[in-house]
């Protein structure tokens, strides 16, 4: 499995951005993808997750960082996922990686894409 993640950019605060993810191979139907973000020198901070299995198809998990601000959508058809980032902050400044997991609804993140910086200025 293969993950192509691309959208990001220079915004200013308070402003939006959209990621998009699209995945690339054969994956089972109990499968979810998210977004993680990783600021230099500090730890991988979930973002989002969504689920795509039959059982709990569309249930989406957020970051606390992030609730409210950002939406996880999906197309499971395309194995693509789309992160809708809005109200940014400075703080939001990172690489985001998209990832896909095998398995659910505890995810294992076995699958991830090259990351896409995110730059937000205040």
């Amino acid at each position: 499995v293969q993950l192509q993640a691309s959208g990001g950019g220079l915004v200013q605060a308070g402003g939006s951005l959209r990621l998009s993810c699209a995945a690339s191979g054969r994956t089972s139907s109990n499968y979810g993808m998210g977004w993680f973000r990783r600021v230099p020198g500090k730890e991988r901070e979930f973002v989002t997750a969504i689920n795509f299995s039959s059982t709990w198809s569309g249930s989406t998990t957020y970051g606390d960082s992030v609730k409210g601000r950002f939406t996880i959508s999906g197309d499971n058809a395309k194995k693509t996922v789309y992160l809708q980032m809005n109200s940014l902050k400075p703080e939001d400044t990172a690489v985001y990686y998209c990832a896909l997991s095998p398995v659910t609804p505890k995810y294992l993140w076995r699958y991830w894409g090259q990351g896409t910086l995110v730059t937000v200025s205040s």
